[in-house]
C-alpha cells in the first residue's frame, strides 16, 4: 500500500480541547466541521473535545452543534495535584485522551483547539513502523540552536529525561531557516496510543517542572515557564522513539497562519486553500484577516459564516 494511502482497517480519532469561552467554543466548531466539510475519506472519524475544567459551562447552543457534527465532549476530572502552569491543563488532557483511545483506536490526532482542516489529512494515517506523525514547533523561540551549546535549561531537560545525544537530529522551525535541535509543536502529533508517548509526557512534566534549576530559569524569562510543556515533550520524545519511528509531516500541516507576514521562507504558502491543516490562533479575531493571507471567496465565506459573532 502506498505511503498514506487510506487504510480503512485503521481506526483514528481526532482529539482537541475547548473551554467555556467565545473564542474556544467557536474554535471547536470550526475544527470539528471542517473536518466533516473538507476530510474527504476521514471525514466521518470519531472527534472528541476534552474539556479540563467545567463541561456544564460550555453553552447549550455550542453543544447541540457539535453534536450535530457527530462529535463528543469529555469532561476531564479536575486534578488538584495539576501545577498553575501555562497549557498544563493541556498536557493532562492529551494523556487522559489517549488513555481512553487505548484498544479503541490505532491512531489518535491531538490537536490544537485552534486547528482547522482543508484537506484529507492522508498524512495522519501514519505507515507501519512510525509511532509518531509531528510537525516542528513554528518558530524557535527557547529552542536550541544546533550549532551552539546546550544552555543551561535544554541541558536540564536532557539529563533529567535521559536523552540519548545520538537521538538528537536538525529540524527546522516551520517559518524559520534556523537548524535546531528537535522540538516539536505540542499542538500537531499523531500518535499511537499504544505507546503512551502523551501519558509518559504527562507522567514527566509533573517531575521536572518545579525543578529547582528551572525555578531560577523561570524567574529570568517567562518564556521558559510558558513552554517548559513542550520541552518536555521535546525530551520524552527523543528519550522514547528512534528517529525511524518518527514521521514529520509535510509543510502544508499545521501551519501557523497567524504568523503569515513573517514566513521568509521560499515555501511559504501563496493562499490558504494549499493548505492540508493550518493554526490561527487570534488571527480570525481581526475583521480584516482576508487581507492577511490570500483566499478565494468560497473558503472567506465558510470560515465567514462560523465565526463568533462579535
Amino acid at each position: 500500500m502506498p505511503q498514506h494511502e487510506l487504510d480503512r482497517t485503521m481506526k483514528l480519532t481526532f482529539v482537541s480541547t475547548i473551554h467555556a469561552s467565545k473564542w474556544s467554543e467557536g474554535n471547536a466548531i470550526l475544527l470539528a466541521e471542517s473536518i466533516r466539510t473538507f476530510g474527504g475519506a476521514v471525514s466521518q472519524y470519531p472527534i472528541r473535545f476534552l474539556c479540563p475544567n467545567r463541561s456544564d459551562e460550555i453553552s447549550q447552543r455550542v453543544r447541540e452543534r457539535l453534536f450535530s457534527s457527530g462529535a463528543t465532549i469529555v469532561p476531564v476530572k479536575a486534578d488538584e495535584s495539576m501545577p498553575d502552569f501555562p497549557f498544563a491543563d493541556d498536557v493532562q488532557a492529551a494523556a487522559y485522551a489517549e488513555s481512553l483511545e487505548l484498544g479503541i483506536s490505532d491512531l489518535m490526532a491531538w490537536l490544537g483547539n485552534d486547528t482547522i482542516v482543508l484537506q484529507e489529512p492522508k498524512a495522519f494515517m501514519l505507515p507501519a513502523g512510525k509511532s509518531l506523525g509531528y510537525r516542528p514547533v513554528h518558530i524557535t523561540n527557547i529552542g536550541s540552536q544546533l550549532n551552539s551549546p546546550l544552555d543551561p535549561f535544554w541541558t536540564t531537560i536532557y539529563e533529567r529525561l535521559n536523552v540519548p545525544q545520538d537521538r538528537v537530529f536538525p529540524m527546522k522551525a516551520h517559518i524559520e531557516e534556523i537548524s535546531i535541535r528537535p522540538y516539536f509543536n505540542a499542538g500537531h502529533l499523531i500518535v499511537r496510543p499504544e505507546r503512551r508517548l502523551l501519558q509518559e509526557w504527562r507522567n514527566a512534566f509533573f517531575q521536572i517542572y518545579d525543578d529547582a534549576g528551572l525555578q531560577r530559569l523561570y524567574r529570568q524569562d517567562e518564556n521558559y515557564s510558558t513552554f517548559i510543556h513542550q520541552a518536555v515533550l521535546a525530551g520524552v520524545i527523543l528519550s522514547s522513539l528512534t528517529r525511524g519511528e518518527m514521521e514529520e509531516l509535510p509543510r502544508e500541516y499545521n501551519y501557523p497562519i497567524h504568523l503569515y507576514d513573517q514566513d521568509k521562507t521560499r515555501t511559504r504558502p501563496s493562499s490558504l486553500e494549499e493548505l492540508v491543516t493550518f493554526r490561527h490562533h487570534e488571527f480570525f479575531e481581526h475583521p480584516e484577516w482576508p487581507n492577511k493571507i490570500p483566499v478565494g471567496e468560497s473558503l472567506n465565506n465558510w470560515i465567514r459564516s462560523r465565526l463568533p459573532r462579535t
